[in-house]
């Protein structure tokens, strides 16, 4: 039994060190707008992601960028005998999800106010080495 325990833990460990993750937290950008771009890159090679953040226009393709470097840098941590050109990276997934919510008041007519909601974001992306 301890045999095949062990080598169960050795497989998940092999497992986690293929696989590195990034996390982004309170991006002021609206979480609608930044699964936008994040669904463009979801399951794409990590080069051609990158060639594709840096080549789009809007505001959230520039901290996704930036993002998704951080993965690939600490999937370069994790690996160190390893080389990225050698190794096909993948963006396994990418997870946008909402964050804080800052709530202010823009006057409206007749002496009332309108509730603005300031919307941000929390993502997670996972960079996997698939060979």
């Amino acid at each position: 039994m301890g045999a095949r325990k062990r080598l169960r833990a050795e497989k998940l460990k092999e497992a986690k060190r293929v696989t590195a993750i990034a996390h982004l937290k309170d991006s002021n950008i609206a979480p609608r707008k930044m699964r936008l771009v994040a669904d463009l890159i979801r399951g794409v090679e990590v080069n051609k992601a990158l060639n594709i953040l840096q080549h789009n226009a809007k505001e959230a393709s520039t901290s996704l960028e930036k993002l998704l470097r951080s993965a690939i840098a600490n999937w370069e941590q994790k690996n160190e005998g390893k080389s990225i050109e050698e190794e096909t990276l993948v963006v396994k997934s990418i997870e946008v999800g909402g964050g804080a919510m800052l709530k202010r008041i823009q006057a409206a007519p007749q002496g009332r106010a309108h509730r603005i909601r300031k919307r941000s974001n929390h993502v997670t992306i996972i960079v996997d080495g698939a060979k």
